[in-house]
């Protein structure tokens, strides 16, 4: 019997004004990607407080492919340097929306301390799609490559043309 891949159903947003950050919860954040931006299927290695997971995601948009496998802090100390140039350091705040959907908005540091997203898993693509936006969240980036971590760890910020 053939098990079906694990899928991440996600839209993701610019911030337009901070929610009230101390009312949610925070992790230090660094992750660092194996793979180049422009490779389709991409490994990413992250530490969240004291745990630490490599990742595989393929696909774009809203459905992604993603594996994601604990692993201990030496293997990812042995896997870090891999990762130099291809980084991104944050913190991630998790709270719960209105309607009882967990959020979870990165604040960056270092070469993307401008930048304030926010993202939303959710169980199904329809609760994805009739996902209506509370209004602190900013421009809809789901399918704009430029704004996926690994792009945004190699390429730094994307540049906005008027």
């Amino acid at each position: 019997m053939t098990q079906n891949p694990p899928v991440e159903i996600e839209r993701k947003f610019l911030v337009a004004a901070l929610p009230v950050l101390q009312d949610l919860q925070a992790f230090q954040v660094r992750q660092g990607y194996l793979t180049l931006a422009a490779d389709f299927t991409e490994v990413r290695l992250r530490q969240k407080a004291d745990a630490y997971f490599m990742t595989v995601k393929s696909g774009s948009g809203l459905q992604r492919t993603e594996y994601e496998i604990p692993i201990d802090q030496s293997q990812f100390e042995a896997l870090w340097p891999a990762t130099a140039g291809r980084r991104v350091e944050k913190t991630r705040y998790t709270g719960l929306i209105a309607d009882q959907q967990t959020f979870e908005l990165d604040v960056f540091s270092g070469h993307l301390n401008s930048l304030v997203m926010v993202e939303v898993e959710f169980e199904t693509l329809a609760a994805a799609l009739s996902f209506n936006p509370p209004e602190w969240f900013g421009a809809e980036l789901t399918d704009d490559e430029n704004y996926r971590n690994k792009a945004l760890a190699s390429n730094g910020l994307p540049v906005i043309t008027l």
